[in-house]
Order: C-alpha cells, then sequence, then structure tokens
C-alpha cells in the first residue's frame, strides 16, 4: 500500500528537529494553579532528558504546553515523549484531585522542522507565546517557559535574531 504523500505530521517518524503543541481534554485549565502547572513543567523537561531530547524552547500553561527540541535517533521520538509526559502527569494529576480515571490530555501535534525560517519563526513563538496568551508583558517573567534563559544566556546573536522574526504567519494549533 503506498503512503499518502501529505499525511498528518504523525506518520513523519524520522528523528530531527520539532516543534510539539498538545492539548488538555476539551482544554480544561486543570494545571490552573503553580504546583500543577510546575508538575507539568518539571515532568516534561525531565522526561524530555530521559529520553534523549535536547529542548530549545518551551512553554507551559494551565491546558496546553509547546516546545521545539532535537528529537534523539529513534522513530516516533515526539509521540513517545508525549505520551510519556501525559500518562504521569494525568496520574499525578487525578490523584491529586481524587478523579481517577479522568481525561486530561485531547492529544498532540508535531511538526518536523527542515528549514532554517521555520526553525527561527516557531522558536520565537514559543518564547513569545506567554505575551500571547496575556500572561505577562515579557516573555522572560513567564516562570514556565525557556524564555528568560533564552534571553539571559543565549548567544546574543541568535537571540536577536530569533526575536526579530515575525510570528503573525506562523500556523499553530493554539486556541486557548
Amino acid at each position: 500500500m503506498r503512503t499518502w504523500p501529505h499525511a498528518p505530521s504523525k506518520c513523519v517518524t524520522a528523528p530531527g528537529l520539532y516543534f510539539v503543541t498538545a492539548a488538555t481534554y476539551h482544554r480544561e485549565k486543570v494545571f490552573a494553579d503553580d504546583p500543577r502547572i510546575e508538575m507539568l513543567h518539571d515532568v516534561l523537561l525531565e522526561t524530555a532528558e530521559k529520553l534523549g531530547w535536547e529542548m530549545m524552547a518551551w512553554a507551559v500553561f494551565a491546558n496546553h504546553y509547546h516546545f521545539v527540541g532535537v528529537s534523539p535517533n529513534r522513530d516516533r521520538a515526539a509521540a513517545q515523549l508525549c505520551s510519556r509526559v501525559h500518562t504521569v502527569t494525568a496520574n499525578r494529576l487525578n490523584a491529586l484531585d481524587g478523579a481517577r480515571g479522568r481525561r486530561v490530555w485531547y492529544r498532540s501535534w508535531d511538526l518536523r522542522l527542515t528549514f532554517e525560517k521555520s526553525v527561527m519563526a516557531r522558536l520565537a513563538y514559543v518564547v513569545r507565546n506567554p505575551v500571547h496568551h496575556g500572561l505577562v508583558t515579557r516573555p522572560e517573567d513567564y516562570p514556565w517557559c525557556s524564555a528568560r534563559w533564552f534571553i539571559e544566556n543565549g548567544d546574543r546573536p541568535f537571540v536577536q535574531s530569533v526575536m526579530s522574526f515575525k510570528t503573525d504567519k506562523v500556523k499553530v494549533y493554539d486556541d486557548f
């Protein structure tokens, strides 16, 4: 059977650089307080490290997250990372809420990035996402994203290049 050439990104299984978005079920803000969002943030970063991801940018919110990262040399690495993050966080959250078996996550979307401009625009998008959602006026003031580290420690010319990219034409499922 021949594979359709425009199939959804889940069919793209090769290692590489990915932009990933994941959303909670019905967009519910189940990670609505600081300890819960901190838990999601920490589980995402710890799991990414354990699975061999190199995270370039991330932003975690009450009902979704985005990240750009370099996957390990393993097929379906993005799906595996999201699956583990979702399983661990759903189990912990449901235990906290006494809501055994509640569905927490809806799904994730991944896009393999192959063009430099696409990478730069999505890095800028993730870094600026807390501002986009009206949570802060400066991205570095949001504690559950990579913006502060990126802006303060990143190579200055690279940071300036990323931050100069317009993101208004970046197509991302981000209706939260």
